[in-house]
């Protein structure tokens, strides 16, 4: 079974028992429970259901893991034959969580 939910701006794809990086939350920590309610779609052996836009009582329940580091990015700015550059770097924060059941 799994579905399509949205959270941020984002839609995902998930399955019970997946692990995911989404957007940081600073209100929960580990061991906490995060639910989305927002799902567009779900999916498995009785076929598939979608809502239009949401499914009505759907949700997906999910436990959090912790605080998680992307990437580092590097932002280069540059002016030919202007002696300007610049180089800054960024590391977003995501917050893991795991998928632990749903229902709808």
């Amino acid at each position: 079974m799994y579905a399509i939910f949205v959270d941020g701006g984002r839609q995902y794809k998930v399955e019970s028992g997946q692990r995911l990086d989404i957007d940081l939350r600073s209100d929960v920590s580990s061991g906490d429970t995060v639910e989305f309610s927002q799902v567009l779609a779900i999916g498995g052996d009785e076929g598939l259901k979608l809502g239009s836009p949401a499914i009505d009582g759907a949700k997906v329940t999910a436990k959090v893991i912790g605080v998680e580091k992307g990437e580092k990015i590097y932002v280069q700015k540059f002016r030919r034959r202007k002696n300007y550059h610049r180089r800054n770097g960024h590391r977003q924060q995501y917050t893991r969580v795991e998928i632990s059941d749903i229902a709808g």
